[in-house]
């Protein structure tokens, strides 16, 4: 999925309140960390995961790794962490980051 300019600024936005839901550690993508991942898309939307490597070629694979699995779309990358996308059909408005805050 392809994102305007506007509507990365405004994901940004919502993503600036969020804290990460995920570590991924240098062990990289388990099973169960990919399950994870996939419960709080379907339930959040729009998530931030921290990538703990220090290595910059390596949180980049990491990060391809994630959207690919996940079938995500990557909104910002800032340090160690990442701001993910994945929009659901039926969204729940009390969990759903993009419902919750959209009023920034």
């Amino acid at each position: 999925m392809s994102l305007k300019q506007n509507d990365k600024k405004g994901l940004r936005t919502i993503g600036h309140q969020l804290s990460p839901v995920v570590t991924v550690a240098e062990n990289g993508l388990s099973a169960t960390v990919l399950a994870e991942i996939e419960r709080a898309l379907n339930d959040h939307e729009l998530i931030k995961i921290k990538f703990v490597t220090e290595d910059r070629d390596n949180k980049k694979a990491l990060i391809a790794e994630v959207m690919e699995q996940t079938n995500a779309t990557l909104v910002q990358t800032i340090g160690h962490i990442a701001l993910i996308l994945r929009k659901v059909t039926k969204p729940n408005p009390k969990l759903s980051n993009l419902k919750r805050f959209s009023h920034l």
